[in-house]
């Protein structure tokens, strides 16, 4: 691995540096800098205000979306060069957050699948953070097996070719301030599930769409649950043939993978600036040889986690495109994440129990904790992530699947059996 920027890279990050520096609002950087898992930190904005703004701005001066074409918004830059602006946007990227399943999972879906005319008339406006973004795939009946949903998409009885979709999908990230959603459907229940599934998109706002915000434990609502009633999509506004929803869809997953894992913290500088700060019996919590053993077990795992983007990045600059390693940044990071924040916790001690503005770095880890089981699950769980590189990244026999070749209707559901 090569750890320094080519000259270009240098000359281009240097650009990015100086635009961020005479553009970003820093009015707001006290307060993104308080974000926590799950929160932007601010409270004097609308943090979707924010966001969109500063996406305006980096779309007027050609920043948005760095790595797309420029017909569809972007600035027609490297993968490399992305990653550069990725590191030197720095706390103002917490507001990049609102977008980041629009243009980093939804527009990759539209761009390799959607017609020339879709492409030009949806791209433009998901890069400039005029229009937000959502994907609508899990549902409360099949947790990560995506291809065993049940959401249905029949063709409409008056001969128009439009859909009619019913059905319902849950723990949809931004639902509840999103304009268009990426939905896969169940269009033939007669053969094998992963055959029978079809990508459509559709305006959020459509009659029929209900969306209902999922109260968290954190005391939160990004997730939502979607309910599908009667709603009727146009034939043009599918993704791929019919039946190709699971080849679409892999598209879409590829993206989220690689968008999450590379952009999650494990939370390591802030547990060290606490042991640094906090007392144990009257002495810094880092000079107890037990804290310093945790630490330094967390300090190897983001060590770790670090090489291992850097081996992306670098396989970014050389033109390679990373592959189903990058499974194991989002696996690592999401157990160290809920460790280290129960780590912290029992630092604490009686104080660790109590979340408010007086908490221990304003309840960072109290926050920490309760967002931490969702980082776990979304864009992969444990145990899909551990398959994904068990069997592509090592090669190791792939889990027995008894469903594979049998017709959807025909796979026994809870309650069926004789």
């Amino acid at each position: 691995m090569d750890f320094d920027d080519t000259p270009q890279e240098a000359a281009f990050r240097k650009e990015v540096r100086a635009w961020i520096d005479a553009n970003a609002p820093k009015h707001l950087e006290d307060e993104l800098k308080q974000a926590s898992f799950g929160s932007s930190g601010l409270k004097s904005i609308d943090p979707v205000a924010a966001a969109k703004a500063w996406q305006k701005k980096k779309a007027d001066a050609g920043w948005a979306c760095l790595h797309w074409p420029k017909e569809y918004g972007g600035g027609a830059r490297t993968p490399i060069e992305r990653v550069i602006w990725g590191q030197e946007e720095g706390v103002y990227g917490t507001l990049s957050g609102t977008f980041i399943i629009g243009q980093g999972m939804c527009g990759p879906t539209v761009m390799a699948w959607a017609s020339e005319e879709w492409k030009e008339k949806l791209l433009p406006p998901l890069a400039s953070g005029e229009e937000i973004w959502c994907q609508l795939f899990s549902e409360p009946a099949s947790g990560s097996d995506l291809a065993g949903l049940r959401t249905r998409a029949t063709r409409a009885e008056d001969g128009s070719g439009d859909w009619i979709i019913n059905g319902q999908k849950i723990w949809t990230s931004g639902a509840h301030i999103s304009d268009w959603g990426l939905l896969i459907t169940r269009t033939d229940p007669n053969v094998a599930k992963h055959k029978g599934l079809t990508m459509f998109f559709l305006r959020m706002d459509s009659p029929g769409v209900k969306v209902v915000p999922i109260k968290q434990a954190n005391g939160a609502s990004g997730f939502n649950e979607v309910y599908f009633t009667d709603v009727r999509i146009p034939d043009s506004q599918r993704l791929g043939g019919v039946g190709e929803g699971w080849k679409v869809s892999l598209t879409t997953l590829m993206n989220e993978r690689l968008s999450i894992g590379s952009g999650m913290s494990a939370g390591f500088p802030d547990l060290f600036k606490y042991c640094m700060d906090a007392e144990i019996d009257g002495k810094p919590a880092v000079a107890d040889p037990a804290v310093r053993s945790r630490l330094a077990q967390f300090a190897v795992r983001q060590s770790g986690l670090k090489y291992t983007g850097m081996r992306a990045i670098s396989a970014l600059s050389k033109g390679e495109t990373p592959g189903p390693e990058n499974s194991i940044g989002k696996l690592v990071a999401g157990s160290t994440l809920q460790e280290l924040a129960m780590f912290a916790l029992d630092l604490q001690g009686e104080a660790g129990v109590v979340w408010d503005e007086d908490s221990p770095q304003n309840g960072r880890f109290q926050a920490m904790l309760m967002r931490s089981p969702a980082t776990r699950i979304e864009g992969g769980s444990d145990e899909i992530l551990r398959n994904i590189i068990g069997e592509r990244v090592l090669g190791l026999p792939g889990d027995i699947r008894v469903d594979k070749d049998v017709p959807f209707k025909d796979i026994p559901t809870k309650g069926s059996a004789a």
